[in-house]
């Protein structure tokens, strides 16, 4: 058996700690204004040009229209604004940034008048342009799309982006005799040369997998073309006898789940008494072009056989993440029509939307057209190159992801600070031609929604089949799969489903060990999930009953586990087994494809 493990320097742990402080209050502060986008419209817009993602098309036309039929609350906001800049030039205005806002944490915005009287200029126009799209009463389609275009033209206007209206920028340009903008212009040229063109977020080499991320013990004791299975060393005199299996995203690295020690999920896993078992899907390129849903259920599947054999069970728990969530559950209801559903003992997901209603597909944000030309464009280079999805992720959030590196390091000329999150987040995997394609026409058609309208290796996909005790987790705050989206899962599964709501975002919800203070989740009162009672069909119902429970969903989700997970008996000696050796010292080899 082999093992890898890897020491922190001192010195880095410490400058992670205060940076992920930082990322929190980011976090919370973009909670108020990311706009939700589901995967689907990720996906259709990643095959065009960056440009064409902020043209409005007929959503323009429809906003030009609307605000012609409601001229008059639009003359009523004109002259509101009139009377707001005149206060501004006065110098009477209270208009003022959200107390979150680090971008005008600088005294001289405060005491400054010629400061002031921009940022309140700024923000009196900002409020104007956003309040148009309310005023145009645009059906939910043409409204997200105005909305992501206005959102992201008020946010570029943000005088802080300014190097000349910056008052930190220009106090660091007078002291560095422009040293700043020369290293920012370096720093620029080396960023936009090649995708994802957007500010980097982290340097290249501030990580090392395997050395200060993804370093939890354990071995690959499987490898096959689509992935390989990493088995981690187990941490307690006992453990659990039925298996874990971790299902993580096909676009992304799977070792969001192990990041640095002590915010690790596979650590605080193995940790808790669990055997712990995860794939780590290749990074596709051209020759893979026709992997599509059915290969990925069929990895999942070996994976299963591989856990059961080594484990010697008959039953694994399976976690499943985002796009890894909706392949398995579509792999769940085939195993019920297989006869074959007491195989999964436990069924857990984490930020997967399976009913796509209202998240994009039934709006102008995907409509047929668009999806057929984003399958073609991707079926014409044999994959969807995840740099591109990179670019889009970081556009939904421009404050947080964009102009907040554009100041730091463009125009105070500094290097961005080490954070793993946004490590990972950088080191996207891409996605193939047929997988694409089977993504689009399950959003286009909201296929799992219908009983029988998709498919997984050859048999129909009824998700109220699933009648497996499932735990469900969410984030209030996250941009990309909304909250209220993943709640549908409760109304879709057949089983008992425990649905809890983190504080977090889409990755933070992910990344939650215990011992933050911040950290809380809401819950059903009982704690138990059946449809009509704990789970009603309205998300604001649930929403007015759920009780707060203070700390990380992890300890309460390991507590669940647990009583689904068989009973404690001796650790294994070593990892693997004859059928399956230990190939190589975990994190393996293909999370270093790029």
């Amino acid at each position: 058996m082999t093992t890898s493990a890897g020491v922190e320097p001192a010195q880095r742990a410490e400058r992670r700690m205060h940076d992920e402080d930082e990322t929190h209050d980011s976090a919370e502060l973009s909670a108020s204004t990311a706009l939700a986008s589901p995967l689907d419209l990720l996906l259709a817009t990643a095959s065009t040009g960056p440009l064409r993602r902020f043209v409005p098309g007929m959503a323009g036309v429809n906003f030009t229209a609307g605000l012609v039929r409601h001229s008059g609350a639009v003359a009523r906001r004109t002259a509101a604004l009139a009377y707001e800049l005149t206060r501004v030039g006065l110098g009477r205005s209270r208009l003022e940034p959200g107390a979150k806002d680090r971008r005008f944490g600088e005294e001289a915005w405060v005491k400054n008048p010629a400061f002031k009287r921009t940022l309140q200029s700024y923000l009196a126009v900002s409020e104007a342009a956003r309040g148009l799209v309310d005023d145009a009463g645009l059906d939910w389609g043409d409204d997200q799309r105005m909305r992501f275009i206005v959102d992201n033209l008020v946010e570029a206007a943000a005088p802080s982006n300014n190097p000349f209206l910056n008052p930190k920028v220009i106090k660091r340009t007078i002291d560095t005799g422009g040293g700043n903008l020369l290293e920012g212009g370096r720093r620029f040229v080396m960023d936009f040369a090649t995708a994802p063109r957007v500010p980097s977020m982290v340097e290249a080499d501030a990580f090392e997998i395997g050395r200060d991320i993804a370093v939890t013990p354990g071995a690959v004791v499987l490898r096959t073309d689509v992935f390989e299975l990493i088995q981690y060393t187990p941490q307690t005199p006992k453990v659990r006898s039925v298996p874990m299996l971790i299902v993580p995203p096909t676009i992304n690295k799977y070792y969001v789940i192990d990041l640095a020690k002590q915010r690790s999920l596979v650590e605080f896993l193995v940790q808790s008494g669990q055997q712990v078992f995860c794939i780590s899907w290749r990074n596709p390129d051209v020759r893979h072009a026709d992997w599509g849903l059915d290969t990925y259920g069929q990895a999942i599947l070996e994976a299963m056989k591989a856990c059961e054999n080594i484990s010697r069970q008959t039953r694994t728990a399976i976690f499943g993440i985002c796009s890894g969530g909706l392949i398995t559950s579509m792999l769940m209801a085939h195993l019920v029509e297989l006869g074959e559903a007491h195989r999964v003992a436990s069924y857990s997901l984490a930020v997967t939307v399976l009913d796509q209603e209202r998240a994009g597909v039934t709006s102008a944000l995907l409509s047929p057209k668009a999806a057929a030309a984003a399958t073609a464009a991707s079926k014409e280079k044999g994959y969807l190159d995840g740099r591109t999805l990179a670019e889009i992720f970081a556009w939904l959030r421009p404050n947080d992801l964009i102009w907040n590196y554009w100041v730091n390091n463009y125009l105070m000329g500094h290097a961005p600070k080490a954070f793993d999150i946004l490590y990972w987040n950088a080191d996207p995997v891409r996605m193939t031609a047929a997988m694409h394609r089977d993504f689009m026409d399950l959003a286009i058609r909201n296929a799992l929604v219908e009983p029988g309208a998709a498919t997984m290796l050859g048999t129909k996909v009824d998700l109220g089949t699933v009648t497996t005790d499932s735990y469900v987790v969410a984030g209030i705050a996250d941009h990309l799969c909304k909250w209220e989206s993943c709640y549908q899962t409760t109304q879709l599964l057949g089983g008992d489903t425990k649905f809890v709501l983190s504080t977090s975002g889409h990755i933070a919800a992910m990344v939650n060990p215990p011992g933050n203070p911040k950290a809380s989740f809401q819950t059903a009162p009982s704690g138990r999930g059946q449809q009509g009672t704990d789970n009603p069909e309205d998300t604001q119902t649930w929403l007015t009953q759920a009780v707060k429970v203070k700390g990380s969903w992890w300890e309460d989700w390991a507590k669940w586990l647990a009583e689904r997970s068989g009973d404690e008996r001796a650790k294994p000696r070593k990892l693997g087994n004859a059928a399956y050796a230990p190939l190589d010292a975990a994190p393996g080899t293909y999370v270093h494809d790029r």
